[in-house]
């Protein structure tokens, strides 16, 4: 399956759905802070929207923690795409969102991922346990909602406590993807967007862990500080739009109703 070119073709049907008939507008560019594990969706959803709209969204990626630290310091930044609904909250507590509550644009799902060369083939959650697994990659639980989605998991599979020893953890869900892809994790609690991308999917294979976890509610703010406040609205009532979100599946994301 060739996910690349199915991605891109994807992306241009959403995207002329939602456009047709709209003239390219003025320009001009949004800054976003983006969760890790929206590096292998965003930039083909901003490159055609740019091409459509005429506006480029420029993207900084990290844990949604760090993201939102860096906001709550002042950060230029016009969204807040985060990967739970508690860092977008904060911002919205702290009187920086030009809403009284972060908005859902996606859910997130946890899946175990490995190379095809790893111990872990072939693969099952329960082979976390076994001996010849030395390693397994995770995000940072106290900074990235895919790593907190991953404890609560071990946790409630009561597998924590025999895994914990073999934890390499990272800085954000795409960096514990790198780790596993790498070779320096043999396994990598990541998300399906990653798992789903064309290099990951192409090296190695993933499970779906079973959903004992917290909803992985994927929610945004708009900056009220922004420059392009009207810009970076207008993006995000894009993401929300109806070929859009039934399309998300097809990248790793649920709908987010």
């Amino acid at each position: 399956m060739r996910l690349a070119a199915t991605a891109v073709m994807l992306v241009c049907v959403v995207c002329g759905g939602v456009a047709r008939g709209q003239a390219k507008g003025p320009g001009g560019e949004i800054h976003v802070a983006a969760a890790a594990d929206l590096q292998t969706v965003l930039p083909g959803l901003a490159a055609e929207y740019e091409r459509t709209t005429g506006v480029k969204v420029v993207a900084s990626y990290g844990s949604s923690g760090t993201l939102a630290t860096q906001i709550l310091n002042g950060a230029p930044f016009d969204l807040f795409l985060a990967a739970d609904f508690v860092y977008p909250e904060k911002i919205v507590a702290a009187g920086m969102a030009d809403t009284k509550t972060p908005t859902q644009y996606a859910r997130g799902t946890l899946v175990l991922w490995a190379r095809k060369d790893s111990p872990a083939q072939p693969l099952s959650v329960e082979k976390m346990l076994e001996p010849q697994v030395k390693s397994v990659a995770i995000a940072d639980d106290e900074h990235a909602p895919y790593g907190r989605a991953a404890v609560s998991a071990l946790r409630a599979l009561k597998m924590y406590d025999q895994v914990k020893p073999k934890l390499v953890v990272a800085e954000n869900v795409a960096q514990a993807g790198q780790f596993a892809e790498s070779g320096n994790a043999q396994a990598g609690l990541i998300s399906l967007t990653l798992a789903m991308s064309p290099r990951f999917s192409g090296e190695g294979t993933y499970v779906r862990v079973p959903t004992l976890y917290p909803a992985i509610q994927q929610c945004a703010v708009v900056l009220a500080n922004g420059k392009q406040r009207a810009a970076a609205n207008a993006f995000l009532k894009w993401v929300l739009s109806a070929p859009v979100q039934q399309e998300l599946p097809k990248l790793g994301l649920g709908a987010a109703q």
